[in-house]
């Protein structure tokens, strides 16, 4: 049975922090492919201007499209109504059912899984593979006391601590800093071409 990652984000933008994560994750947890998972409408950022999909995407496209091991999911781009990681795992089984699926995160997302939706069902779907972020205190003792379903069905790993973040790259274009480094050469170029981020 191949091992198939599913790497879900906003990407609002897509930065070399998450390349090294997905390549890291895919390679210590011996997966077969990455899917990047944009959110489309990710409940816990109702309030946060997102930038539109087709922009995303076509980052993500960009970020990607030399790394044969990665690919995009639309899963929750194409869908209506607020995006929830465990509907989105039970649709990526059905479309991979000679797969197993787990869900790769943040230690970050890890430390908040109590607060999302339905977080036993998904522990149940799947499992996680949590990579390790710098100035993240994570305590696994809570949250599996808190959601007892993910007892046993996640994993830890060691990545890079690459101490890069979407809304830092954001900021620095709204202050006219640089980001040649933060992400893709091409990412770039489709920001600045596009004026994106001047505003927020």
């Amino acid at each position: 049975m191949t091992r198939i990652g599913i790497f879900g984000g906003t990407f609002d933008p897509i930065h070399h922090g998450h390349l090294i994560v997905a390549d890291e994750l895919r390679y210590r947890m011996q997966l077969e492919q990455v899917l990047f998972l944009p959110a489309g409408r990710p409940p816990h950022k109702t309030d946060q201007d997102i930038t539109a999909d087709h922009h995303r995407v076509n980052m993500l496209e960009m970020a990607i499209s030399d790394d044969p091991s990665f690919d995009i999911s639309y899963v929750d781009i194409e869908r209506s109504g607020l995006s929830y990681t465990a509907d989105s795992m039970i649709e990526h089984q059905q479309r991979f059912p000679h797969s197993e699926i787990i869900f790769l995160m943040g230690q970050d997302s890890f430390r908040d899984l109590p607060h999302w939706h339905e977080p036993g069902r998904l522990a149940q779907l799947v499992k996680l593979g949590v990579a390790l972020r710098p100035g993240i205190v994570v305590d696994v003792e809570n949250i599996i006391h808190r959601v007892p379903e993910v007892q046993g069905q996640f994993e830890i790993i060691d990545v890079p601590l690459i101490q890069i973040a979407s809304s830092d790259i954001r900021r620095r274009i709204r202050q006219d800093e640089p980001i040649r480094y933060h992400v893709p050469a091409s990412v770039e170029r489709y920001i600045r071409g596009h004026n994106l981020y001047l505003r927020r």
